[in-house]
């Protein structure tokens, strides 16, 4: 199977207790490399300069698609306090182009900016399921250059999923968790998943489905929304269910956090995600709306 991804790969200077690490990186990078662990094949629409070492994403058989640019890879200064983070633009690439892929999904991930409206009109066409994670959509920048998240128009029509956490989603709804995940699902989208630190919802129909992560030592969050993303994708095209899919997002989030690795060294494998998903499907707890 295989998956074509929409986003900026990175190149990230992460701050944890003093400490700077600095890592290749991006929702290309993450959710790729992820659908690879899964067995997908992956279609990656990105831009990258001539600073970033790609030779990386060969060796996960991850297939860039136009991604050469003159310019600079995009970067971001992260300082990291437990699972709080700020963000710093301290470099923009060029705009991801599109084209045709005969993936079996679609995963759309923008960091900052980089597909447009109209390429993001053409994605939904060509797509059979369509995961969206509207963060970069969101994302403004201030005279400093922090980021800072503002209130969007997005059209979320003929996509089948979303990840959302409480601060996005108030940028694109109103209302209490529950009326916003209403409100995202009647703009048509079939999963609503929202992540609010260590829990997880998920809105199919009139049901909440949700699951608790475990009490973890929060260290590096870089990278796990993506992975979370990509997991439940992933599983939904295997599974066709989407309650395992959840489980497998959350254990893939789960084993990630576990990892206490910065950077990519934190995706885990599939058999570990797995075990995960294995404890959380006993544990699904779900209330009607």
């Amino acid at each position: 199977m295989k998956l074509a991804v929409f986003s900026h790969c990175a190149i990230d200077t992460i701050t944890i207790d003093g400490n700077n690490y600095e890592q290749i990186g991006g929702a290309a990078c993450y959710s790729g490399i992820t659908a690879s662990e899964f067995k997908f094949d992956v279609d990656l629409f990105t831009k990258i300069g001539p600073d970033f070492p790609k030779q990386y994403l060969d060796e996960h058989r991850i297939n860039l698609v136009n991604s050469e640019s003159q310019k600079n890879t995009t970067k971001f200064a992260i300082s990291i306090t437990g699972s709080d983070r700020t963000l710093k633009l301290e470099n923009e690439c060029d705009p991801v182009d599109y084209s045709q892929s005969d993936a079996d999904a679609h995963l759309v991930s923008p960091i900052y900016h980089e597909i447009s409206d109209d390429t993001l009109k053409k994605i939904k066409s060509d797509s059979n399921f369509l995961f969206v994670d509207p963060q970069g959509f969101l994302r403004r920048k201030d005279s400093q250059n922090n980021i800072f998240l503002e209130k969007t128009d997005l059209d979320l029509s003929n996509v089948d999923a979303i990840k959302v956490n409480p601060e996005e989603s108030r940028q694109i709804v109103d209302g209490t968790h529950d009326e916003m995940m209403l409100a995202l699902q009647k703009k048509g989208i079939e999963y609503v998943l929202l992540t609010d630190k260590s829990n997880v919802s998920l809105l199919v129909k009139d049901k909440i489905y949700s699951i608790t992560l475990p009490n973890l030592h929060v260290y590096d969050t870089t990278g796990i929304g993506d992975i979370f993303c990509s997991a439940f994708t992933c599983t939904m095209l295997k599974e066709k269910d989407f309650l395992w899919a959840l489980c497998f997002a959350g254990g893939a989030a789960q084993a990630a956090l576990e990892s206490h690795n910065v950077g990519l060294q934190k995706i885990p494998k599939k058999g570990t995600i797995q075990t995960n998903a294995s404890y959380f499907y006993n544990l699904v707890k779900f209330r009607d709306l």
